[in-house]
């Protein structure tokens, strides 16, 4: 018997899966990351001025026509840098999310796999990680290496990581004990092939899911470590660093923090909306 026909005879009934069409959410979260992608990539395209270009005579002029977001304290115009802050917001959301997964899927398989000694000393090590929360963790780790983008990269993607490997341990637990599992076994497969082509591929399938959710997170994160001075600092076309330049100015030059705030809440959201509705069809795959 093959493996496939382990999977499909023995682990799984055939489902017939339902026709879904995509809510108007999930569009609008799929146009607004087509455009995110697309300044990211080609950040000229969407703005062509100069993010880091000043203007004196045009500071702190209100959004209109000429500058659809208004321009800050230099004249440098919010709607080209909150453009052109796209890349490397995205950038350092992907990295800290890659960087939590993979710790993650370590610290899970570890945990799921290797037995119960190395599961309760996984699991106490994670705990150890969850009496402190998140950013605090992050906080922690920028305070030992000192501040920067890379830093805050990596500490963003630290603090992930203990929620992605309990994740990750659970999924593999629940299909270690399947029955298409349970059958490779009696038929004699190795435990590394057991591992290879039934566990990890049916457990891991959740990890594009995770790390959709994850990147609006990371960004949310890594946006609020910058506007704490411990990333990217002004005046960088970062999110972060620009409202941490704004709020100097919250109560004269509101535009200056509320645009690139807005842009952070919606890629948030967005990233959400996709990911639900990404596990929403796997799940009826």
């Amino acid at each position: 018997m093959s493996d496939l026909e382990i999977q499909a005879g023995l682990g799984r009934s055939p489902r017939t899966s339902p026709s879904h069409r995509f809510g108007v959410a999930e569009v609008l979260a799929g146009l607004f990351g087509l455009f995110l992608i697309t300044a990211a990539l080609f950040p000229a395209l969407v703005a062509p001025g100069d993010p880091l270009g000043i203007d004196p005579l045009s500071a702190f002029q209100t959004p209109s026509p000429a500058h659809w977001f208004g321009t800050d304290e230099s004249g440098r115009d919010i709607y080209t840098r909150v453009s052109h802050g796209t890349g490397s917001s995205l950038l350092i959301g992907t990295l800290a999310t890659m960087i939590g997964l993979g710790l993650g899927l370590v610290l899970g398989t570890l945990a799921g796999m290797l037995g119960p000694v190395v599961d309760f000393t996984v699991n106490r090590f994670l705990e150890v990680l969850f009496a402190f929360p998140g950013l605090l963790l992050a906080l922690l780790f920028i305070l030992i290496f000192g501040p920067g983008v890379a830093t805050a990269t990596v500490a963003v993607g630290l603090a992930t990581a203990p929620g992605y490997a309990r994740i990750i341990r659970g999924q593999l637990i629940l299909v270690r004990s399947s029955a298409f599992v349970e059958a490779a076994t009696v038929l004699g497969r190795s435990p590394g092939r057991i591992l290879v082509r039934h566990v990890l591929p049916n457990a891991l399938a959740p990890l594009f899911v995770l790390g959709t959710l994850g990147i609006g997170q990371a960004i949310v994160w890594a946006s609020a470590l910058s506007y704490l001075g411990l990333g990217a600092a002004p005046p960088a076309a970062e999110w972060g660093a620009m409202l941490a330049a704004g709020r100097t100015y919250i109560g004269s030059a509101w535009w200056m923090s509320f645009f690139p705030g807005l842009f952070i809440v919606l890629t948030a959201v967005s990233a959400t909306a996709l990911g639900r509705g990404i596990e929403r069809r796997m799940r009826h795959a």
